[in-house]
């Protein structure tokens, strides 16, 4: 009998162990900062960020990242980050940058921003080394906002209205774009537009959901369930009424939709920043625990996590854009996340941050001494 409970109190001092060191090692990675701080030594401000994603036949040791942004720069990481290549568009050194879509190691497509003919398409095929001009439309109304690709070929770009409707351009092949029909797109509101600020105010799902968002007088969100040929909008609760305000990023998954932005002229101002949808859009929340300012990104990480990121730090949510806590304070404009394992972000003056491996970190801490694993194996 003195066995027996000399056994059981030997067996609760263990568990005791273990669930102490179980919120020790919890409580230390929530801790950890979820992005890591990297440098380009570029000047210039980055302002869009992509991974390879898709079937890669010229595959890297690591996932490519794809980087591009003012003064015509595009990057390429092969080695997760280690050494960067810069790579240059004949005839785009002044050309902004906005979005990039890599597909692998050789093949991407880059879009800049601007007026009078600044606003165009490139893609190259060698890795960088030739980029070919895909698309350009010198009339003084054309600006592009994001571009988006849901295959290795089949690509979408958004840009500001002309005519009073939205521009959305296709390319089926992976070549030739055209401007899609807009006489079944609602009208866009006088001085309403898209924000090129991170390239994500366009977001493609499976090869027929289209999705883009809009500042300016309203922040309202434009979907097709057709591939671009009929539209519906819907409005939210993310703050307007300026031209500096609206919604500047969407992250699509399924049915339930994330919403960033508010005012880039008010960066510290939290309210109504955040917004979320769970039947694909058609009704809006906003977020009950709003981030911590103006957001100019979000991505979906892994199952119900988001990220998003903002000049004045970084957020993220675990309930699927309900509630935001702040992670980081680093400034940067755009993100990119493959997974939980592999994300990049950018921001000015050349600033490159990697997401940290939530998952390895979690592995590591159970293995160190003291950890739960450990002390339960000592008993």
């Amino acid at each position: 009998m003195r066995d027996m409970r000399r056994h059981l109190i030997q067996l609760l001092a263990s568990l005791l162990i273990i669930l102490a060191a179980t919120i020790f090692v919890r409580a230390a990675f929530k801790d950890r900062p979820w992005w890591t701080a990297r440098t380009s030594g570029i000047d210039t401000n980055l302002r869009a960020v992509s991974i390879a994603q898709f079937t890669d036949p010229h595959r890297a040791p690591a996932p490519v990242v794809w980087v591009s942004g003012s003064k015509g720069v595009i990057l390429q990481s092969k080695d997760v980050g280690k050494t960067w290549k810069q790579l240059r568009v004949l005839g785009g050194e002044t050309l902004d940058f906005r979005s990039i879509q890599a597909i692998d190691a050789r093949r991407a497509y880059v879009m800049s921003i601007g007026d009078a003919g600044n606003s165009r398409i490139y893609k190259t095929t060698d890795g960088g080394t030739n980029w070919t001009l895909q698309y350009a439309d010198k009339r003084k109304e054309f600006f592009l906002d994001a571009l988006v690709c849901d295959s290795d070929i089949e690509c979408f770009a958004v840009g500001d209205p002309m005519d009073g409707k939205f521009v959305v351009l296709h390319t089926k092949d992976g070549q030739n774009w055209k401007q899609l029909p807009t006489d079944r797109m609602p009208a866009a509101l006088p001085n309403e537009g898209a924000f090129a600020a991170s390239g994500t105010c366009l977001a493609v799902y499976n090869d027929h959901e289209i999705y883009f968002v809009t500042g300016g007088p309203a922040a309202r969100v434009f979907h097709s369930s057709d591939a671009g040929y009929s539209w519906t909008v819907n409005s939210t609760p993310i703050v307007s009424g300026n031209a500096s305000s609206g919604i500047f990023s969407i992250a699509v998954r399924d049915a339930a939709l994330v919403l960033v932005g508010g005012d880039y002229k008010d960066v510290g101002n939290p309210s109504r920043v955040a917004a979320y949808s769970q039947d694909a859009g058609k009704t809006w929340a906003l977020a009950a625990q709003q981030p911590g300012g103006f957001r100019s990104a979000v991505a979906w990480v892994d199952g119900a996590t988001l990220a998003a990121a903002g000049p004045n730090g970084e957020d993220i949510s675990e309930d699927a854009g309900i509630h935001w806590k702040p992670t980081d304070s680093l400034n940067l404009n755009a993100l990119a996340i493959l997974d939980h394992g592999h994300g990049w972000a950018v921001g000015p003056k050349g600033a490159i941050a990697q997401l940290e491996n939530r998952m390895e970190y979690q592995i590591r801490d159970e293995r160190e001494p003291g950890s739960a694993a450990v002390a339960q194996q000592g008993h």
